[in-house]
């Protein structure tokens, strides 16, 4: 039963508030026309949720902000922006209904009757496809006079795998484009990926940007082909908007997409086709709109869609307007000089509170007149769009002009923070940015998008070439191009230093967006014209920018760039050459492996750093090398750098704790177990994550990767189940970081290894199932290469033979990347897989290859089990070697204090000499081997080990 309105406020997950054709469910945050749900974003409906606590009351505007943006200082622009696309979901046109009204310079009032309802269901259940239109932006406004066009190509979709959807700038392509996109997703439940490239200003981002939102990090060179097979495997609507700037290689990038997948999509709007085979063209016409040749009444007028647009937008501007006889020929005639062009209607249209509908024709008349001087024939539809955004330009004050024109140099979306950074200088100045920002939006020349947890501002890429054409003729591109590098500049000196008190996740949600703009301020700053000094310092101050943002190949392309105009401009070596080439130290790392590029790049850091005793880049050099000799098996170095590390480092507890975990890795490669552990479980105790270590900050998950060693060694110690306890505790730390590479590091370092020495192939099996579901939005060349090795050694388990080669080819593939750490095991493990075949002849080649690179450098950790597998290769053609191979491997295994491989040795000694009928002393010394163990002897080892003891008698 309904209950009056001023009831409401009891139990707010059990009903829902009925007003107009609209219910509102405060427990699901869920508002809806009838059944249907609004997209809206969340800021606006925390407003309306707000109002609906008391309608009919009036609601400040600091009470406002205070619920919807707790704990954060906002400007009242993002307030008038919120409640403006509020009233726009509710069809707010001061008409119809009214629901909100406005009591200025106090707040706002709901004033339409509110019921309450009782709820029958707990929960909504949402349309299909909700979830994936959720990815779709917020029209800025409701769709007009397209209705027609969007059911002519709904049925097109289905058919056609590219749809283009062309037209003149303004003409409203993307409105449709957005509508079509979620009509098509509602309907056929395809997953949605959503571009804009206006902001890209280089054809070599294009790739990166597609895998970027489809959440695909990809850090190898190969780009194309990794984004193919990535999408191979998905059902995919690719909506690529804006196409002008980067045509050609959208073009191609479309067309590479529909050769080589079968159920992937492309969508596409832009001012000329894309020309390629397949393409479904489609192009879309102005708006239509009245001749001027009779007389029209209000209602013959509105059934054109280009005077319903006009009139719509004014209402938003000018309360309560409605189309008389009185305004009909003006706007009839407005509507025809502008030709049905959508932009340039909804501008004229928002002036009709300074002006009303026949003043507003007689100066737009005016206006045409002039540009119509000296020309032949009706204007030409972007000469249109021109003139009106002439004169909504000339209209604004002086003020609102030079700051339309000013945003103008960001590249892409920017926030009120960015808006008042770039142009205040004092604070004095910052109301007049945030009332004119609120008022560009208000009269159509800037888009608002209110759809994160910050509002969004952006100039289409129509408004952004008139307003830049205009600095540019005013004289004031440069310095505003200026600016905008100093300001980024300052924006991410700034970040670097809230690196230490943030995650990951948080420092990318605060500064990810700026990625386009670094890119525009870099492109001019390194351009003749610009500013080769402001282009280094940005470099250098955005480098965490490009590696937080998994872009290493990104972020070694621009510091190179920045270390050669720096040598062409004969700058001296200073303090930013020496960040450059600690950053491209740690980019190409992360972009090509260990290679020698690494070593030089931060060799070279720390002489200058050295030089100028810059203590924090001597840690980041010192550590980028550590990291580059342990990859490389070079355990002596490792342990000399941190030498020097440590001593730098005193009172920096994370960072000698970071480094703790460098020196016990090289230790138990080194085959140190003892010292590995001390190391390491030093590390665990002391390393404090929220306080990390900035140099290691866009590695590995520090405790995670020291869990993931730790439970190594201690296998090898012969604890198998505190082995299994740390392996737990490193996934689920990495699980919990969030963080990609430290779960595929302690998966493929650790867990994967450690389950098939357990026996636990179900392990195995789920761990090697999760590690292809992170690689399938993580294009990771190692890996890959990884999995596949490991697939590979999975199904070698299981008696299959047939990915052999394909595993020494990633093994061999990894080693020329510089990984040689685990190359012997590898090989290890691919010769017992050879021998398990009955192919002995391809497993000695691999062990004797093993041995050597053992041997020849200073990885020893697993030397024993090297000896013991090729004591089993040899078993069957010369058991007098394979013996002596045994006794050698349980020897150095002793030496080294490794009862897992000890017992591995044993087992196979005591096995080799039962079948021979001389057991007797073999299976005493197992025993002995046998007793040492106090636990986990429900793994394979100790099981096959018991079995032969059980056998003795």
């Amino acid at each position: 039963m309904d209950t009056p309105s001023d009831n409401i406020g009891t139990q707010p997950d059990e009903r829902e508030l009925v007003f107009g054709p609209f219910r509102f469910i405060p427990g699901q945050h869920l508002l809806l026309c009838g059944d249907a749900p609004l997209r809206l974003g969340s800021r606006a409906m925390a407003i309306l949720a707000r109002l609906l606590e008391q309608p009919g009351e009036l609601v400040s505007k600091q009470d406002l902000m205070a619920r919807v943006w707790p704990k954060t200082v906002v400007e009242e622009g993002n307030l008038k922006v919120n409640v403006a696309a509020l009233r726009r979901a509710l069809m707010d046109d001061g008409r119809d209904g009214r629901y909100i009204v406005s009591v200025p310079g106090r707040g706002y009032r709901f004033v339409a009757p509110v019921t309450s309802k009782n709820r029958a269901a707990a929960y909504l259940q949402l349309p299909p496809g909700w979830e994936q239109r959720n990815k779709l932006p917020v029209a800025s406004a409701r769709m007009v006079g397209r209705d027609d066009a969007l059911a002519v190509l709904l049925p097109v979709m289905e058919q056609s795998r590219i749809v283009t959807i062309v037209g003149a700038g303004g003409i409203g392509k993307s409105t449709l484009m957005l509508q079509l996109a979620e009509s098509y997703v509602a309907r056929s439940g395809i997953e949605v990926c959503y571009v804009d490239l206006a902001p890209l200003a280089e054809p070599g981002f294009l790739i990166g940007a597609v895998a970027g939102v489809l959440g695909l990090a990809i850090h190898s060179g190969a780009g194309l082909p990794t984004l193919l097979a990535h999408l191979s495997q998905r059902r995919v609507l690719l909506v690529l908007d804006s196409c002008e700037p980067l045509i050609e290689a959208v073009g191609a990038l479309v067309c590479s997409i529909h050769s080589n997948t079968r159920a992937v999509q492309a969508l596409v709007t832009s001012r000329e086709p894309l020309r390629i085979a397949g393409e479904h063209v489609h192009r879309l016409p102005p708006l239509a709109y009245p001749d001027g040749d009779r007389q029209w009444t209000p209602a013959q007028a509105m059934a054109y869609p280009a005077v319903e647009l006009f009139v719509q937008r004014a209402a938003q501007t000018l309360q309560a307007y409605v189309l008389t006889e009185a305004d009909v020929f003006a706007v009839v005639d407005i509507c025809r000089r502008l030709e049905g062009v959508a932009l340039a209607i909804e501008l004229a249209a928002t002036r009709m509170d300074a002006f009303g509908a026949r003043e507003l024709a007689a100066r737009l008349d005016d206006r045409f007149l002039l540009l119509k001087h000296g020309r032949r024939g009706s204007l030409d539809r972007h000469r249109t769009l021109d003139a009106a955004l002439d004169w909504s330009y000339e209209l604004l004050p002086s003020y609102e002009r030079k700051l339309f024109c000013a945003l103008s140099v960001f590249a892409g979306s920017f926030s009120m923070d960015a808006a008042t950074g770039l142009l205040v200088e004092s604070d004095a100045q910052v109301l007049p940015v945030v009332d004119g920002v609120a008022n560009l939006v208000h009269k159509s020349l800037l888009s608002a998008d209110i759809g994160g947890p910050q509002v969004r501002y952006r100039l289409l890429d129509t408004t952004k070439a008139y307003a830049r054409d205009k600095l540019e003729q005013d004289g004031d591109i440069a310095a505003m191009r200026r600016r905008h590098v100093q300001f980024h500049q300052a924006m991410f000196e700034r970040a670097t230093g809230e690196l230490a008190d943030c995650s990951d996740a948080e420092w990318l949600a605060r500064y990810r967006h700026s990625l386009d703009d670094v890119r525009s301020a870099l492109s001019w700053a390194f351009a003749p014209t610009g500013d080769v000094a402001l282009g280094i310092a940005l470099t250098v101050a955005a480098a965490p920018l490009w590696m937080l943002s998994s872009r290493p190949e990104e972020c070694c392309v621009s510091v190179q760039r920045a270390i050669a105009a720096g040598a062409a401009h004969g700058y001296a070596a200073g303090s930013d050459e020496m960040k450059l080439h600690a950053a491209l130290g740690t980019a190409t790392l992360y972009s090509e492996g260990p290679v020698q590029a690494v070593a030089a790049a931060c060799s070279h850091a720390l002489r200058l750093a050295d030089e100028r005793q810059d203590i924090d880049v001597q840690l980041r050099a010192l550590w980028g090398l550590a990291v580059f000799h342990g990859l490389s098996g070079e355990v002596r170095m490792v342990r000399q750098l941190a030498g020097r590390f440590t001593a730098l480092a005193s009172g920096d507890h994370s960072a000698l704790a970071a480094m703790d975990r460098l020196v016990g890795t090289a230790l138990h490669y080194a085959g140190d177990q003892q010292g590995a552990r001390h190391h390491l479980e030093r590390m665990i105790s002391q390393y404090d994550d929220a306080r990390s270590s900035p140099f290691a900050r866009f590695q590995l998950h520090q405790r995670s990767a020291a869990l993931g060693t730790l439970a190594n060694v201690l296998w090898l110690q012969g604890h198998p189940e505190q082995s299994m306890q740390a392996l737990q505790a490193a996934l689920q730390e990495a699980r919990d970081a969030a963080h990609p590479e430290s779960l595929m590091h302690a998966i493929t370092n650790a867990a994967f290894p450690l389950a098939l020495h357990r026996g636990d192939i179900d392990m195995a099996e789920s761990l090697l199932h999760e590690l292809s579901s992170y690689l399938a939005s993580h294009a990771l060349t190692r890996w890959e290469r990884l999995r596949n090795f490991l697939g590979g050694a999975l199904l070698a388990v299981h008696g299959q033979a047939s990915q052999l080669t394909q595993m020494y080819e990633a093994v061999k593939q990894m080693q020329a990347a510089g990984y040689r750490l685990q190359t012997s095991s590898h090989l290890g493990m691919l010769a017992a897989s050879y021998g398990a075949q009955g192919r002995s002849g391809p497993g000695l080649a691999l062990i004797d290859e093993a041995l050597e690179l053992c041997l020849s450098g200073e990885a020893h950790w697993n030397h024993a089990e090297l000896l013991r597998i090729k004591g089993g290769l040899l078993e069957d053609v010369d058991a007098v070697q394979a013996e002596q191979l045994y006794r050698q491997a349980l020897a150095l295994a002793g030496e080294q204090h490794t009862p897992a491989w000890e017992l591995r040795a044993a087992t196979s000694l005591a096995d080799l000499k039962a079948r021979q009928c001389q057991a007797g002393d073999t299976l005493q010394l197992l025993g002995s081997v046998y007793g040492k163990f106090t636990e986990g002897f429900d793994t394979a080892d100790l099981r096959k080990a018991h079995a032969l003891l059980d056998n003795r008698h």
